[in-house]
């Protein structure tokens, strides 16, 4: 992959953080799968960004950034599944 591809790829990431942290601030009641579904989309266009440009410490933080955010999309899905509603109580 060049590095320009990279950087592209990187700068989508970080741009799926920043809609998932303003969206997380405006809502009044967070829809969880959406949120933790961008998350871990930009977690890993970030880790493509970093295997052209490597960072360890960038790499580590991404790393659990998407860890975290899969364990939170599995939980929204499982909650969907049940019938449990974004406040957390069965619908």
């Amino acid at each position: 992959m060049s590095p320009l591809v990279a950087d592209i790829i990187g700068v989508m990431g970080s741009v799926l953080f920043i809609g998932a942290f303003a969206y997380a601030n405006k809502v009044e009641k967070i829809d969880k799968l959406l949120f933790n579904a961008v998350n871990l989309a930009g977690a890993i266009l970030l880790l493509t960004s970093l295997s052209v440009h490597f960072n360890l410490a960038a790499t580590i933080l991404e790393t659990a950034w998407a860890g975290i955010a899969l364990v939170g999309l599995i939980k929204a899905i499982r909650d969907r599944w049940a019938g449990v509603d974004r406040e957390g109580t069965k619908g």
